[in-house]
């Protein structure tokens, strides 16, 4: 059997609950009770995070803010305040950058950390994790959870695993040990529509999964069932990016009232045109290889819809919406315009071909 590399130390650092971490500590009185960041209910918002009195709720991110308010009335809504939270993140960031110059950030509150070569701690990760979290506490006043594992998919899964303040080591030799009974939802991408096909099969732990063969892995899932096949075994090689190569550019808006028909889309849609050609221009006109419309109906059905070849125009981004709302021809409450970019490997081709 091939196994993971031991020789690979990686840390997944995730702040606990960022936003309104970074609130509770500005403000000690909301500590103790049940706080959201988010959009209003009157503007439709959504919650972007909560602390730990308002999950006891059954509030989580992403929940519409009216359903939030409905499941806790006593609930403390705040707007948020994203530039503190940027700084709060930089700070972080910086500590995690004292440790080792492998950092990959996935978010404001999130990065993985290459600490193979680090030989401070005598180069303990555990150590290492334990420092962490320590500076940044004592630095910020932010609590951070941290997972240490030979692979990024483990470590991502060891920071979730006693959360809030957690601290969990998956060592090499105990790797095998933690994936039999793990569920194979915990793998990484496997969403709910793949988990429900797992389950189907009756599939539900890392263990049932090593039993079926590759083949049928392959033949069930396509290329994703060879990584099904890598991951229940712990095999992980993907590198700690420093550089992530960014895949798109786009805009969204959620309307306070929904659009009642195609026409006032195609209002809407002027703007978000606008904005989105302003944010291509601040990141220098990169080649792009198609453009996207995304259209969530009043009923929270969502549609996107991608197109290569055409030009980032208001033209081509209202055909692309006409067939977009043709699939369900329903008021609609959110829409948004995006452009793929050329990937950079073909932006290299492109240049050479010149």
């Amino acid at each position: 059997m091939v196994r993971p590399s031991a020789e690979r130390k990686i840390l997944h650092a995730d702040c606990d609950c960022f936003y309104a971490a970074v609130e509770m500590r500005d403000d000690p009185r909301l500590r103790e009770v049940p706080l959201a960041i988010g959009g209003s209910r009157e503007r439709r918002g959504v919650i972007a995070t909560c602390n730990y009195p308002a999950r006891a709720f059954g509030i989580h991110s992403a929940m519409p803010t009216a359903r939030a308010l409905r499941l806790c009335p006593q609930l403390v809504l705040l707007p948020g305040d994203f530039e503190k939270y940027r700084e709060v993140s930089r700070q972080i960031q910086a500590i995690f950058h004292e440790l080792t110059p492998l950092v990959e950030p996935l978010s404001l509150d999130e990065a993985f950390l290459d600490v193979s070569e680090v030989e401070r701690f005598s180069g303990s990760a555990t150590w290492m994790a334990r420092w962490l979290k320590e500076e940044c506490l004592a630095r910020t006043g932010i609590t951070v959870s941290v997972g240490a594992a030979p692979s990024k998919f483990l470590a991502k899964i060891a920071s979730d695993w006693e959360k809030p303040d957690g601290l969990t080591v998956i060592a090499p030799a105990q790797v095998d040990a933690f994936l039999r009974p793990l569920p194979v939802k915990k793998l990484h991408g496997v969403g709910p529509a793949t988990g429900a096909r797992l389950d189907a099969l009756g599939i539900t732990t890392c263990e049932q999964l090593r039993e079926v063969p590759l083949e049928r892995l392959v033949e069930e899932f396509g290329k994703f069932g060879r990584r099904l096949f890598e991951l229940c075994r712990g095999i992980d090689e993907r590198p700690v990016r420093v550089e992530r190569e960014r895949k798109s550019i786009s805009v969204e808006t959620t309307f306070a009232r929904d659009l009642p028909d195609l026409v006032h889309c195609r209002e809407a849609l002027v703007p978000l045109c606008e904005r989105l050609e302003e944010r291509i221009a601040r990141h220098g006109h990169p080649p792009l290889a198609g453009l996207v419309v995304k259209v969530r109906f009043d009923d929270f059905s969502l549609t996107t819809l991608e197109s290569r070849g055409l030009a980032p125009c208001p033209e081509s981004f209202a055909r692309l919406l006409q067939q977009a709302w043709e699939r369900g021809r329903r008021p609609v409450r959110l829409l948004g315009v995006g452009a793929r970019l050329l990937p950079e490997a073909e932006r290299r081709q492109l240049a050479l071909a010149l």
